[in-house]
């Protein structure tokens, strides 16, 4: 049997006894100390009896041996391809197999291991033959006490091969690491080198980048600049292998990952493969489009925010190191070094050539800067007192107005002449002095507009008989509309009025007579135009007026456009009509230029922006009517702080049968749209209102509380921050004081019914 201290394996019953005696071995002695680590030996014996006589010699020799017995070819190859061993017994004749087939075997599967024959039957010869083909020593079965030496020497020499084999290929790896760093050394004070005397930022970007992709046998190398807003980066030339399309041009990070957070926090990006990598997976087959299945991005940051990026590009996977992650690093910062230096000594040499012209264009600038700001100062002085004038003025217009009606009602009735001729001339005078105060709103741009989609070609069809009446005979007037003109959105009467002005001023400036031309045309404007015309970019309506007459000079043309200038006489004109042209065109959207030359004419151009909606249909005119008088219970609330012009109002609404409730101010409107028990079908307001409330802030709480109240406004001055951008909301009307009561009333008449 076997004894204490070995762990044998004689056949598949006696493999859990000898388990157990290996555990024996192993287990910590009586003081607690650790077993020593156990030896793994293959024993190749058919003989128990010599198994036996085997391991008590190995008991002796190893007491940590831990064997496992084979009996032929069949156990040894399986032994052989379970585990590792520290050491192999064989003898050398077997049934069926030999030694000597059992170590070739061996010096194809475990050619490190120690092979060692113990047999009765070797022969001298036959040791040495063995002995030359790897075998390791042999012990005759006779002489076992020879075994422990062998074995300790064979062990030894196998401890010492791997040493050896360990430290040559440590020595191999310092001295690659070593060539390979000095290599990368040399290329980048190599790469130092070429980009010093490089002018171009770019060039020095694809210098690099040639390095790196030849070095490091990649298929595309480059260089961008990082938009961190818009995520993407714009190459302008990067350097591939042969057959590898450039990725030049605009890229968007996120049409190819996710790790655009990683670079946008500084962390370089390096993936082996864009299938495994979580961060691009769902994007594998954009990159592979690209020929970049293994990546190398390094983000090159300036004063702690990413500028730019230098990338690696392979279409195949691979790994990348730590050395080559370094190399690419180092690389960039020079590269992001040389650039920004060289970008910085461009910029200085720039300034340097440009400083004394700077200096001569700032004194003009400056001088012209003064100028304009003249000119903003006062335009914004006349306009502010334009606006408070037209506010006060309107309403005592308003107020006149209506009393001057009334009078004529209760005149009409005893039929007093005398009394209807004055009547006459007060609203004749009252009419030109709202007239005047348009034309001061418009060009201070605060008008209230009404604009609608309009078709500028019929605009002008409907106006040339009157065009042609106020030029007269001696003016020759042609029309040039475009076929196909696009829609605009604009107040038509504003238009109508700006078409008549510019027709004035032209028959004006030939007072000999002339030709007068007025055309039509769509016009795109670019980026180039829009800089030289002062306007937004896109797609315009042009309404141009041309004349053949005096022209203007440079000077003239420079300040037409300023309020009360006018080269006319003394009382043929006020300077304002291209005023109110240009504060209507900008409050449009659009714009108005003048070219003109002394003695060749002038063409005056009017842009307005084309509008996709199509042309409403004209209406029927409307005949001349009594007042249409309110349907039972309809009730208007009048508010408004001029107390003759809301005495008025509420007289009239009550004459013609309205449930009339008035105001003065915003506070006392609330009160009465807050009481829920009272009807009200219309709010009639003032826009400017005292008491820190003005009438748009009056509507938007009464629509709060009444949805479906509609709403007329009644100004004399609608300031554009009241109106949204100059316009109305919907369900919003105004009306422009001075009116007449009649138009107020079918106003009033018309937005009750259209609930």
């Amino acid at each position: 049997m076997n004894k204490p201290g070995v762990a044998s394996v004689l056949d598949d019953m006696d493999m859990a006894n000898m388990a157990n005696m290996a555990d024996a071995v192993n287990a910590p002695d009586a003081a607690g100390a650790a077993a020593p680590v156990p030896i793994d030996v293959l024993i190749l014996e058919d003989s128990r009896f010599d198994v036996e006589l085997l391991g008590e010699a190995l008991s002796a020799a190893l007491p940590q041996a831990r064997t496992h017995v084979v009996r032929d070819e069949r156990g040894f190859v399986a032994a052989l391809g379970e585990r590792s061993h520290a050491l192999i017994l064989s003898d050398y004749e077997l049934p069926g197999f030999s030694g000597a087939e059992a170590l070739a075997i061996a010096q194809r599967v475990a050619p490190e291991t120690p092979f060692v024959f113990v047999s009765g039957v070797i022969g001298e010869d036959n040791a040495v033959e063995l002995l030359k083909r790897g075998a390791t020593d042999y012990v005759s079965k006779g002489r076992l006490a020879r075994l422990p030496v062998v074995l300790e020497r064979a062990l030894q020499e196998a401890a010492d091969r791997r040493a050896k084999r360990v430290a040559e290929f440590q020595l191999q790896v310092a001295n690659e690491t070593f060539r390979e760093a000095e290599s990368r050394r040399l290329a980048l004070m190599e790469l130092g080198d070429r980009i010093r005397d490089i002018d171009d930022p770019a060039e020095i970007a694809y210098v690099a980048s040639a390095m790196l992709g030849q070095r490091l046998g990649v298929d595309r190398a480059g260089y961008g600049l990082v938009d961190k807003a818009a995520e993407t980066i714009s190459i302008d030339r990067d350097w591939t292998a042969p057959g590898v399309a450039s990725l030049a041009g605009l890229l968007h990070f996120r049409d190819y990952g996710s790790y655009i957070e990683d670079l946008l926090r500084g962390v370089t990006v390096a993936f082996a493969d864009a299938r495994l990598d979580p961060r691009t997976r769902d994007n594998a087959d954009a990159l592979d489009a690209i020929t970049a299945r293994a990546v190398v991005n390094m983000p090159l940051t300036e004063r702690g925010g990413l500028v730019g990026l230098l990338y690696l590009n392979h279409g195949q996977a691979r790994e990348w190191t730590r050395d080559e992650l370094d190399f690419v690093r180092e690389t960039g910062d020079r590269v992001r070094s040389a650039i920004a230096r060289r970008e910085a000594q461009i910029e200085l040499q720039a300034f340097a050539e440009s400083l004394e012209r700077q200096v001569e264009e700032r004194a003009a600038e400056l001088e012209a800067a003064r100028e304009q700001l003249r000119q903003s100062q006062k335009l914004e002085a006349v306009g502010q007192l334009t606006g408070g004038l037209a506010h006060d003025f309107n309403n005592l217009l308003a107020a006149i107005s209506g009393s001057l009606e009334l009078m004529r009602r209760r005149g009409l009735d005893g039929k007093p002449a005398e009394m209807e001729r004055y009547i006459g001339v007060a609203q004749g005078a009252v009419k030109r002095a709202a007239a005047l105060t348009h034309r001061l709103l418009a060009f201070s741009r605060r008008q209230t507009l009404e604009p609608k989609p309009l078709n500028a070609n019929r605009l002008v069809s409907d106006m040339e008989e009157l065009l042609r009446r106020t030029l007269g005979p001696q003016i020759s007037l042609e029309v040039v509309a475009a076929v196909g003109l696009w829609n605009v959105h604009a107040d038509p009467s504003q238009l109508e009025n700006a078409l008549l002005n510019l027709c004035i001023n032209a028959r004006d400036a030939m007072p000999e007579g002339g030709k007068l031309v007025i055309e039509t045309a769509n016009r795109w404007v670019d980026v180039r135009t829009a800089q030289e015309r002062d306007m937004p970019t896109g797609q315009y309506v042009s309404l141009t007026v041309s004349d053949n007459g005096v022209g203007m000079t440079p000077e003239v043309v420079a300040r037409a456009f300023d309020p009360f200038f006018t080269t006319k006489p003394i009382g043929m004109g006020t300077g304002l009509g291209l005023s109110m042209i240009y504060g209507f065109a900008k409050q449009s959207g659009g714009q108005v230029r003048i070219y003109s030359e002394p003695g060749n004419g002038t063409s005056v151009s009017l842009y307005l922006p084309r509008h996709d909606e199509q042309e409403e249909a004209a209406s029927e005119p409307v005949e001349a009517t009594l007042a249409p008088r309110a349907d039972q219970g309809d009730t208007v609330l009048v508010v408004d702080d001029e107390p003759a012009l809301r005495m008025i109002i509420v007289e009239v609404m009550r004459g013609l049968g309205y449930a009339t409730l008035e105001a003065a101010d915003g506070a006392g409107a609330l009160r009465i749209l807050q009481s829920p028990r009272q009807r009200i079908d219309l709010l009639v307001s003032d826009v400017g209102l005292p008491g820190g409330m003005n009438g748009r802030q009056v509507a938007d709480a009464a629509r709060t509380a009444r949805p479906g109240l509609k709403v007329l406004f009644i100004t004399g001055y609608a300031e554009n921050a009241v109106l949204s951008h100059g316009h109305l909301d919907r369900g919003m009307h105004v009306m422009t004081k001075p009116f007449e009561m009649d138009v107020l009333a079918r106003r009033v008449k018309a937005l009750i019914e259209s609930r």
